[in-house]
């Protein structure tokens, strides 16, 4: 059976550490490292069109959101997993750009919107386009049946976790 890093740092562990490490390890590890190896194209993808991998994220979430491309900013802190500081820096970057309006909200003077601009309705599509484009380029080798099986686990895990809609 073929191996990959994270079964040489598993096994490393295994014997250091004999009885403590576990599928707790594996899974992050293979998370981590799966994650990575996706997001290295896409990032450079995204450099090449001026944006960072946030800014596509919050670019991407408020395309996704349908016409008029608006969410309030806790549904993007939400939704990417952000800190509420982290979203605000990345949302004042995407105002100076151009490619996203705060508007206050009428009926509450504490909230506001967040609405994508033309601009930036068309930025994201074209980022969505070239990271969907990276992405299958990459997982091009991996049997459609072998990415189904993994993308249904790993739904499976995210649930028990508590990390629902």
């Amino acid at each position: 059976m073929a191996r990959d890093v994270v079964d040489e740092i598993v096994e490393a562990w295994r014997t250091e550490l004999p009885g403590v490490v576990g599928d707790e390890l594996e899974l992050s590890k293979r998370a981590a490292r799966l994650a990575g190896l996706l997001n290295a194209p896409v990032e450079a993808k995204l450099a090449r069109l001026g944006l960072t991998k946030a800014e596509y994220d919050i670019l991407a979430v408020l395309r996704a959101a349908g016409e008029p491309y608006r969410l309030r900013p806790s549904v993007l802190t939400q939704r990417l997993a952000l800190t509420s500081g982290g979203t605000s820096n990345v949302l004042r970057r995407l105002t100076a750009a151009g490619l996203i309006d705060r508007d206050p909200d009428p009926s509450d003077a504490r909230s506001s919107w967040v609405r994508l601009t033309a601009a930036g309705a068309e930025k994201s599509e074209e980022a969505v386009r070239a990271a969907s484009t990276a992405q299958a380029a990459l997982l091009r080798d991996v049997p459609p049946e072998t990415a189904r099986a993994a993308i249904q686990a790993l739904r499976d895990i995210l649930i028990a976790l508590g990390d629902t809609a």
